[in-house]
């Protein structure tokens, strides 16, 4: 073990890699920062970029360009009311109400201050859940890791839609996607209608780039909205009173850190939904409910914390099972598979100086996010100055070459731009598009481990429950798939029964 830290050390702590991280960060800043660029954008952004860094410093650059893009939305949203990224837009109007009050500095300070916290509370978390979960995983079977896929799917629908059917609509879409070319366990061609481009399959890293990237495009070019403008001028001294809202708001950071890693571990969830649910608990727990929604920091600190331990979390399912806890680690899995570090148990037992290397990573990115986030505070009204109409065709050009330079062809643009329109398209029509990731990242894992369950079973369909652990999956997919009927159905008995009469 100990070998295996010092070369994770040695990894993380060389000049390239330290250079790496730096520059992501302030890359994954202005990201941020811009109204309308994701940090799933920014990631798929660095895809092609990091197909000629080795591993180590590959990672780094995703980890740190997540890490600061996630807290950087928090300045757009506080300074025009526009949140920079999704994960932001919890609290959006809460901090901008703060600022009317001129209160905009202790605003900004909270989200940078909590977001580090909450991050290294995750990172935490992911140290120690993840080995001991990688153990435990040793024992799954193709049974066991059939069910778990399916959970992941079933649990991507319920919990990133307010619809769970439109959820479905996608996930279906998703997993029709996975399905075409020979990658299959029968090596048939599917989907391919003759065309030899189409039997590899529809590569995931230029339909992520399409999906988060040429969609905000299309977004922006049919957007007629005035843009906005800044509320403030200068920014002063943001961490000033940030340590009497620690001692002041002490269980709000520790359950919305808390909250955030435990939603960011379930599949397909992620950041924004953990900012969201963690504002609404901390609304409903808070000793001054009326305050919310009138520029009251309460529900930002909370809030806060929950997006970036969140983003930590989402990595424990993604490195231990192959996974993705949200759109960001989807990416990053395949970035993973692309540097011969198959995400799985063994991982953890053939390469742990590659896992201690990224344990490492997240720290240093979330202590680097404090002082690299004030200079970001204070350039704020030059970042958000930046005219729209130049920087989004600068990001098609990004997205055109780096696309192209992965595989050298120009079928992989054509794929991304397709998947740039068909993104556009379902979110512009409220569909989620997070599920239908899940299922072009997780569908040839369900029909692999399938099929080889069906093999080794001879057909028996009995034998996907015999083993204990596989049963127990199998129980809470069941539970979650069929609760809510159950529960509408009690529901609908208890309105038409009458109070007193029993009918």
């Amino acid at each position: 073990m100990s070998s295996a830290l010092a070369q994770a050390f040695s990894m993380v702590f060389e000049p390239y890699t330290l250079a790496v991280m730096v520059i992501a960060s302030l890359y994954g800043l202005f990201v941020g920062a811009v109204p309308g660029l994701s940090a799933t954008m920014a990631v798929a952004l660095l895809v092609p970029i990091t197909f000629f860094m080795p591993p180590i410093p590959a990672i780094a650059a995703m980890v740190t360009a997540t890490a600061m893009a996630i807290f950087s939305g928090d300045i757009p949203g506080c300074l025009l009311r526009i949140p920079g990224t999704p994960a932001s837009a919890a609290y959006t109007d809460e901090a901008f109400a703060m600022t009317r009050k001129g209160l905009a500095e202790q605003a900004l300070g909270a989200g940078l201050v909590f977001s580090a916290v909450g991050g290294l509370f995750g990172t935490v978390v992911l140290i120690v859940a993840a080995p001991a979960l990688a153990d435990f995983a040793l024992n799954f079977s193709s049974f066991e890791y059939f069910w778990l896929v399916l959970l992941g799917l079933t649990c991507a629908v319920f919990i990133t839609s307010d619809r769970p059917l439109k959820g479905l609509v996608t996930l279906l879409l998703g997993l029709l996607v996975a399905c075409i070319g020979l990658g299959n366990p029968a090596g048939f061609p599917r989907f391919t209608f003759g065309n030899t481009e189409m039997t590899g399959g529809i590569g995931m890293i230029p339909m992520m780039i399409g999906m988060f990237a040429i969609s905000e495009v299309i977004r922006f070019v049919v957007d007629t909205s005035p843009p906005a403008v800044l509320v403030v001028e200068k920014v002063g001294n943001v961490l000033a009173g940030q340590w009497a809202l620690a001692k002041k708001y002490p269980k709000q950071i520790l359950r919305g850190s808390v909250l955030g890693t435990a939603v960011g571990a379930l599949p397909g969830a992620g950041a924004d939904i953990a900012a969201w649910m963690s504002y609404a608990m901390s609304k409903k727990f808070s000793k001054e409910p009326e305050k919310f929604g009138t520029g009251h920091v309460e529900g930002i600190v909370e809030s806060g914390s929950a997006n970036n331990s969140a983003l930590a979390g989402a990595w424990i399912p993604a490195l231990v099972f192959g996974i993705p806890g949200d759109s960001i680690t989807a990416i990053v899995i395949g970035v993973l598979y692309m540097k011969n570090m198959n995400p799985g148990p063994t991982l953890f037992t053939t390469n742990p100086q590659n896992i201690y290397a990224v344990f490492l990573l997240f720290i240093l990115a979330n202590l680097i996010m404090v002082p690299l986030g004030l200079l970001c505070i204070k350039a704020a009204r030059h970042v958000l100055r930046v005219p729209r109409n130049i920087l989004m065709p600068v990001i098609l050009l990004f997205c055109i070459v780096g696309t192209f330079a992965i595989n050298n062809a120009m079928f992989e643009v054509g794929v991304m731009l397709v998947a740039g329109i068909v993104a556009y398209l379902l979110e512009a029509n409220r569909f989620p598009i997070a599920p239908a990731i899940l299922g072009v990242v997780l569908g040839g894992m369900l029909e692999e481990n399938f099929i080889t369950s069906m093999i080794k079973s001879d057909g028996n369909l009995l034998a996907f429950v015999t083993r204990p652990l596989a049963a127990t999956l199998a129980a809470v997919t069941l539970l979650v798939w069929f609760a809510p009927v159950v529960m509408k159905l009690v529901r609908k008995r208890s309105l038409h029964t009458l109070p007193g009469t029993g009918l």
